[in-house]
């Protein structure tokens, strides 16, 4: 198959001959789906064999080899369906429809019923399966990938051929194919082990191929290629297995379970796990090395007692005690992976492992904050963390005052019998103590959000009545700097004098009648009788409300400038009536040039912005915020993987971008409706605002890093749920 793969491509000696596209790069690998699903087939039935030396007992089984049987006499409808899935889930990114729902999240864990979470166990393992075969060549393919996708910084997560997308497939086809659930779960595992060893050869193949071609990577995160994008790595250290945490157990926590008198029956189950959740358990190993090494609590907690079978009772451990060390676990790793997080400054980690105490505290006696986001106390976790977001240095202004907040919530919090309302009433206490501040910056915030909403109406109108004008010029005899005037410039000041206006005139100042005049001033064609006379009494008028209108908009002086020299040039041979060869020789060296009013407001017809509404909202131009404004190499480096597109960021999101050669901390707190215009708003209450495509080059080329999308407690408790997942994989109890 490496050969074959080499042979369709066509490898060149010569990396300019051929330049591949992403398109390219996809085809290659979906035409070796057949092949990956007959080596899988004849790797499964060989496994059937009593003799083979690839032997699996359980394929022993009689449903189980029926099954294997069925699925090779069928490979041809098998190899189609395998086919068609992967084609759909490679074109769509990976699969749209799972991006969201793949992400293990602590809070949704209730959600799940039994046989959902049941026949997912395997599932997840097979994804490790094939993660752990290609593990060393992957981050090759997703640094040569990347640069397909336009991205200067490996994004693993947004390769269309990552591992997942085959084990996703793969999974489809079984569904299809084999009708009994337990074969399929039998069958998943040691399929995707097969699968994994070709797909390593197919990804190194790919890679080279690419390579070969003359295809520059994408510069790794961190300065450094590090395996694991996958789920291999390090051996997982086994710290876990005196502990509690499982899925099950965290889920029967959420449920409110171990409130009751009696546990009820319990039973194995496990989440879904996408390829980055388990890309992810490798740092969750280090808390869990961490929660080992903790002095042992006296008496020791006897884990193996607790899950003795119903009749030897006189040894079980009660649920209500089960059910208050599971808290503890989830606490004190949440609070570990707080303070594990590079984002926030060691002087508020400080404040965190104060409020620890209390919240274990809490946790013991209101098992709602587990399951309840709406929590008091998790709502002030929420809040002064997220807040934290807002500073990248002590020496930011504002972070004295915000610490001073923070420590004095602590003090109160020791003097108070804690519970639920003392939280509410430490959130309150908080909050009058933010609202001035809060207050003024919402002011801004608005007033800069009105500022760009009205800039983006204005922008849509523009674009309808650009192709209004477009129509008007079009089989005229024109020049191109009038009809690019026109479709660009002045399609703005039409659209803002009737936003502007009161009474919803559709043209009150004329400006919209004035086109057809403009139009018949400058067309070469134009012979009529008089028309040189009716020329001289139009002239002065039509150039009046052309400078009102542009002033209107605050139209950049110089531009306007250079349309009216060129205007004038044209009008000026009009009335000589091409008698004077001087000025027709002037006119016709205006109406050669290329046109100067195309890409003023015309390439991005959503980035014009007059001067105030620019001041109003701290509107980043892209021309000021080029790559060679990047305070250093290194800062570039350390952009996280992130959402491809602006509009795929949501309000909240805490980024650092470059403004005035430095770095900073902002929030994204408003979207335009239409997306076009995004503002951020630093603490201070500086208001910093981008179009669209300015927002996505930047994210592109690294100029935006994303801190978090998500509440950083959220995220924390995420990788809770993360750790009892593994020792679910593991077989853990």
């Amino acid at each position: 198959m490496a050969t074959l793969l080499k042979l369709r491509l066509g490898v060149s000696d010569d990396p300019t001959a051929f330049q591949p596209s992403l398109n390219d790069c996809l085809e290659a690998m979906l035409q070796q789906a057949d092949v990956l699903v007959t080596d899988m087939l004849e790797g499964l039935m060989a496994a059937t064999s009593p003799n083979s030396p690839r032997r699996i007992v359980g394929f022993q089984q009689t449903g189980t080899k029926m099954a294997i049987q069925n699925l090779a006499g069928n490979s041809v409808a098998v190899t189609a369906t395998y086919r068609a899935e992967l084609t759909r889930l490679v074109y769509e990114g990976g699969g749209k429809e799972q991006v969201h729902a793949e992400l293990l999240r602590f809070e949704d864990l209730r959600l799940f019923e039994d046989d959902e979470l049941d026949q997912s166990i395997e599932v997840a393992r097979a994804q490790q399966e094939v993660s752990l075969a290609v593990d060393d060549v992957l981050p090759s393919l997703d640094a040569l990938v990347s640069t397909l996708l336009g991205w200067r910084t490996i994004q693993p997560g947004l390769n269309p051929l990552r591992p997942e997308v085959f084990v996703r497939a793969l999974q489809t086809t079984l569904l299809e194919h084999v009708p009994d659930t337990s074969v399929r779960e039998a069958l998943i595992t040691p399929a995707a082990g097969l699968l994994g060893s070709n797909l390593r050869k197919l990804y190194r193949e790919l890679s080279e191929w690419l390579r070969s071609t003359g295809l520059e990577p994408a510069v790794p995160v961190g300065g450094k290629v590090q395996k694991g994008t996958g789920a291999a790595g390090a051996p997982v250290a086994d710290s876990m297995a005196k502990t509690l945490l499982t899925l099950d157990r965290l889920r029967k926590l959420l449920h409110g379970d171990f409130d009751a008198k009696a546990a009820p029956r319990d039973f194995l189950h496990t989440m879904p796990a996408s390829m980055s959740m388990l890309q992810e358990m490798k740092q969750v190993d280090v808390l869990v090395q961490k929660l080992e090494a903790r002095p042992k609590a006296a008496p020791p907690v006897q884990a193996v007692d607790m899950l003795l079978e119903p009749d030897n009772k006189a040894q079980e451990e009660p649920a209500p005690r089960l059910g208050t060390q599971l808290g503890k676990e989830v606490v004190r790793l949440m609070f570990d992976n707080l303070t594990a997080d590079k984002r926030l400054l060691s002087a508020f980690k400080a404040q965190l492992k104060a409020i620890e105490p209390g919240v274990l505290k809490l946790a013991e006696q209101d098992s709602r904050f587990f399951s309840d986001r709406t929590h008091p106390a998790r709502q002030f976790l929420d809040r002064i963390t997220q807040r934290s977001l807002a500073y990248s240095s002590e020496s930011d202004p504002g972070w004295g005052r915000f610490l001073v907040t923070v420590e004095g919530a602590v003090k109160w919090l020791g003097s108070k019998v804690i519970d639920a309302e003392t939280f509410g009433e430490l959130m309150d206490h908080l909050h009058e103590q933010w609202s001035a501040h809060d207050v003024v910056l919402k002011h801004r915030r608005e007033e800069a959000a009105r500022a760009l909403l009205h800039a983006e109406q204005r922008n849509l109108l523009a674009q309808k009545l650009a192709t209004d004008f477009a129509t008007q010029t079009e089989g005229l005899d024109v020049a191109d700097f009038v009809a690019d005037f026109l479709r660009n410039s002045w399609a703005q000041v039409v659209a803002e004098a009737q936003l502007s206006c009161a009474d919803g005139s559709d043209d009150p100042y004329g400006y919209r009648a004035l086109v057809d005049d403009l139009i018949w001033s400058v067309q070469k064609s134009t012979a009529t009788r008089g028309r040189a006379k009716r020329l001289v009494q139009m002239i002065p008028g039509l150039l009046a409300k052309l400078r009102e209108g542009l002033n209107r908009i605050e139209y950049p002086p110089e531009l306007t400038a250079r349309f009216f020299n060129s205007l004038i040039t044209i009008h000026r041979a009009a009335v000589h009536e091409g008698r004077d060869a001087i000025s027709q020789a002037a006119a016709d060296a205006v109406e050669a040039q290329e046109s100067e009013f195309s890409d003023s407001m015309g390439a991005e017809a959503e980035l014009w912005l007059d001067k105030q509404e620019s001041v109003d909202s701290g509107y980043l131009d892209s021309g000021a915020l080029k790559p060679e404004h990047v305070a250093s190499p290194e800062a570039m480096m350390e952009e996280p993987s992130g959402p491809a597109r602006a509009n795929d960021m949501k309000t909240g999101t805490w980024v650092e971008l470059i403004v005035n050669n430095k770095w900073i901390r902002a929030q994204l707190t408003w979207a335009s409706p239409h997306a076009t215009l995004f503002m951020f708003t630093s603490q201070a209450g500086t208001a910093h605002s981008m179009s669209r495509r300015t927002m996505d080059r930047l994210r592109a080329q690294g100029l935006i890093k994303v801190i978090a999308e998500r509440n950083v407690v959220d995220e924390a408790l995420d990788q809770v749920a993360k750790a009892a997942l593994k020792n679910s994989l593991d077989g853990k109890n």
